[in-house]
C-alpha cells in the first residue's frame, strides 16, 4: 500500500507537469511544427482525457495520505487544483482556459509534492 501511495502521488504530480507543458508549450510548437495543428493535442478531446485522468489519481493519491497523516488541508488543496481544472473546461476563451489550467495543475503538483514530502517525513506512517 505504501508503493501506491508514493506511486500515485508522483503520477499526479507528472500529469499535473503535463498539463502546464501542454498549455505552455502548445502555442510555441504549433508555430514551429503546422502539422501539429490538426493533431490531437488541439483537441478539447485532449483535455478532457487529461482531466479524466488527473481528477481520480489526485483524489485517490490525496486521499490515502490524509488518511495517513490527517493532515486535510493537503486534500482542500487537491481539490481547489481540480476547481480550477473543471472551471477551465467551462471558460470560453483560450486565454483564461489556459490561465486556469496552469493554475489548477501548479496548485495540484504543489499538493502531492507537499503529501509526498509529509509521507517521507513521517517515520511512523509506513508509506516510503
Amino acid at each position: 500500500m505504501r508503493n501506491v501511495q508514493v506511486l500515485s502521488d508522483k503520477a499526479a504530480i507528472g500529469l499535473s507537469l503535463i498539463c502546464v507543458a501542454h498549455c505552455l508549450l502548445l502555442p510555441v510548437v504549433l508555430i514551429l511544427l503546422p502539422t501539429m495543428i490538426a493533431s490531437f493535442l488541439k483537441e478539447e478531446i485532449f483535455h478532457l482525457w487529461m482531466i479524466a485522468c488527473v481528477i481520480p489519481i489526485s483524489l485517490f493519491a490525496l486521499t490515502l495520505g490524509c488518511r495517513k497523516h490527517q493532515h486535510y488541508r493537503l486534500l482542500a488543496l487537491g481539490a481547489g487544483g481540480v476547481f480550477f481544472l473543471l472551471m477551465a473546461v467551462f471558460v470560453g476563451d483560450e486565454v483564461g482556459e489556459k490561465v486556469l489550467t496552469v493554475i489548477g495543475a501548479s496548485v495540484i503538483a504543489i499538493g502531492h509534492y507537499l503529501n509526498y514530502k509529509l509521507c517521507r517525513k513521517e517515520d511512523s506512517c509506513g508509506c516510503h
